[in-house]
């Protein structure tokens, strides 16, 4: 019959038909005895006896979790909505597997009573509430993932009142959040259909099914005769599912909103009765993405709101540091991760600006109107990195105050060479280097092999490849070519002793002397990298999913406690020296026997969700929105805001 859901309280009924049951002898057409909302009364204690060999066996629940945790790559983290979830079979499963964060909804008043019963006796955090699916009560932007399973789809007598469902659906999906419906195939029913069975639930019960399509061939009708052996027939109903098929769901997917609507194929229980299925004979996958804007918080206005605008890469010009030189969906989903981060600050109202073309103009508008701007722009004026700290010295020339690091900074360090210079002259550890101004065709290699080669200027690694570590001097001169050739680099390059050690980074929050947080440090772990390759964590690692480089992780640094400790002192007093402000971060590399010497300075490091300082602030469970909320405080508070 299929995992009905969707249904309120009984009917109400008069004292005098209280105890009475409608029994109907033989019935020329089904549908006219069909109510608009039959689902409001099918699903009690008789359902789950019914349909049983399905929805009460955990085999089946188990394998259908495997396979859609699998299909959507469920993380423990995720915020997950089953929609007409009934007793929550699906719900509590996923809870036993350790996911946090799961809500369960049906219109059942009987069926969520029995989930929240179940969840109470394993003491499991899912949240059971009644609901209708097509107005749900939660907030929009809410979650990661809602899935609509076990046939509980098709219910309502219109198409609308399903699209009206899936638009629910869509509004509280979190921007990139993902839903997974499964669903009768209608196509195969229409054509496999019983239309007539009986069998025995168990020693007491057995129930007789009839059914025949609707008279526009959209809906298969069903009707159930359920009896007792002793008590004789207890149950007569009728029902009506819609028959979806692969296109017609796409179709209603499309119309809510949804893209990127994939279909998975079809699944079967393996039920041990293995009697008559009905619509759960046999179902279709499909999962779609929201690809939308956050819903804007609406703000109580008593509350104090620092208004605060956020400057970001223009993600319709190119952006030559990416190998496809264009923002992709990594890109939008990045952005995404870090609004919704922000939304959960308190205080703050933010305003986003990317439209490069007309950035002068939209900050000249705001002059006034906002309190300071959380500076984003690592991408640099028109996604230009070399112009990064053009973004600020705007800033300064409007006089709106600003997060991170000011044009000067910038500017040392994205000179490397300029940013060893500063470091050899306060005595702290540099790699051995040389310089090759462009154009150099030959230049002296003042330390042996192996040597690795850089453009002087540029970020995200840019450049640096496995080709960019060289053994020899043939090697080292193909290196020059390739950054010069295929990175179409023009500027100087610099070439430094390659470390073989440790490759570690330090992260910093706030502003030293006074107040400030420095971050776990952190080491890259290579032992995924082949043998034969060497250990950097270079272009490939950050942009080239087919890399080998490409699954290297972020773990907490195994080093001795003297040379943690002089790791942070030197990056305190180079965060001071070179004027950094509010975040940043440094790369070390240890030597053959430990000695560590400093790679590169980062002021306004990466900000995303998967970057090193967001791994960074994860050991020691400061969440992603901590994270940025900390880089936000650090800044009103230096700024006297």
């Amino acid at each position: 019959m299929g995992e009905k859901s969707l249904a309120e309280k009984p009917l109400p009924r008069t004292k005098r038909a209280r105890f009475q049951r409608i029994i109907l002898g033989p019935v020329p057409n089904l549908e006219e005895h069909v109510r608009p909302d039959w689902w409001r009364g099918v699903f009690n204690s008789l359902y789950l006896k019914t349909d049983a060999d399905v929805v009460d066996d955990q085999r089946i629940t188990k394998r259908e979790v495997d396979l859609f945790a699998d299909i959507l790559k469920l993380a423990p983290d995720d915020r997950v909505l089953d929609l007409c979830c009934g007793q929550g079979r699906h719900s509590l499963e996923m809870a036993r597997r350790g996911f946090k964060y799961v809500d369960g909804v049906d219109r059942s008043h009987y069926l969520i009573k029995r989930a929240k019963g179940f969840a109470r006796k394993e003491g499991l955090a899912v949240r059971f509430k009644e609901g209708d699916a097509r107005k749900l009560s939660n907030l929009s932007d809410t979650f990661d993932v809602v899935m609509i399973l076990g046939n509980s789809f098709g219910y309502f007598e219109t198409v609308q009142d399903d699209l009206r469902a899936v638009k629910e659906v869509f509004r509280v999906l979190k921007p990139w959040g993902r839903v997974l419906i499964d669903v009768a195939d209608g196509a195969y029913l229409k054509e496999h259909y019983q239309p007539r069975s009986w069998e025995w639930i168990d020693k007491k019960y057995f129930v007789c099914r009839e059914r025949s399509t609707s008279v526009d061939g959209d809906r298969l009708i069903s009707r159930e005769v359920i009896t007792h052996t002793e008590k004789g027939v207890i149950a007569d109903q009728f029902y009506a599912e819609r028959l979806y098929t692969r296109e017609s769901v796409t179709d209603l997917l499309k119309a809510a909103g949804f893209s990127d609507i994939v279909f998975h194929g079809n699944i079967t229980p393996l039920s041990e009765r293995n009697q008559d299925l009905g619509m759960m004979e046999q179902r279709m996958i499909f999962t779609a993405l929201v690809r939308k804007e956050w819903t804007p918080i609406k703000r109580k206005p008593s509350e104090v709101v620092r208004n605060c605008v956020v400057l970001m890469g223009d993600p319709t010009k190119p952006d030559h540091l990416k190998p496809s030189s264009v923002f992709d969906d990594d890109d939008f989903y990045t952005i995404d991760q870090l609004k919704e981060a922000l939304r959960e600050q308190k205080g703050y109202q933010f305003t986003y600006l990317n439209n490069h073309d007309t950035l002068i103009e939209d900050l000249r508008k705001l002059n006034g109107k906002v309190d300071f701007a959380f500076n984003l722009c690592d991408e640099g004026y028109n996604n230009d990195a070399r112009k990064e700290l053009h973004v600020p010295a705007l800033l300064e020339k409007l006089e709106v105050p600003y997060t991170g690091a000011g044009p000067q900074c910038l500017a040392y360090c994205y000179d490397k060479s300029l940013a060893r210079g500063v470091a050899k002259e306060m005595g702290l550890p540099v790699p051995e280097a040389c310089f090759v101004r462009p154009g150099d065709t030959s230049f002296e290699l003042p330390f042996g092999f192996p040597a690795i080669v850089k453009p002087n200027f540029g970020d995200s690694s840019y450049g640096i490849t496995q080709r960019s570590v060289a053994n020899n001097l043939e090697e080292l001169f193909a290196a020059v070519s390739e950054i010069r050739d295929r990175f179409i680099y023009k500027g100087a390059i610099i070439v430094e002793e390659f470390l073989t050690g440790k490759d570690v980074s330090v992260g910093i929050i706030g502003n030293p002397p006074s107040s400030c947080t420095v971050l776990p440090v952190i080491q890259e772990d290579y032992s995924s990298v082949p043998e034969g390759l060497p250990r950097l964590c270079g272009y490939e690692a950050k942009w080239s999913p087919d890399s080998p480089y490409w699954n290297i992780q972020s773990i907490a640094a195994d080093l001795s406690e003297e040379t943690e400790k002089a790791l942070v002192d030197w990056c305190l007093i180079l965060f001071e020296r070179l004027e950094c402000r509010d975040y940043a971060r440094f790369d070390w590399r240890l030597d053959a026997e430990g000695n560590p010497k400093l790679l590169d300075v980062n002021p306004n490091p990466g900000w995303c969700w998967d970057g090193h300082l967001a791994k960074m602030a994860r050991l020691v469970s400061i969440s992603y929105s901590d994270m940025l909320g900390r880089i936000l405080r650090a800044a009103v508070e230096r700024l006297n805001l």
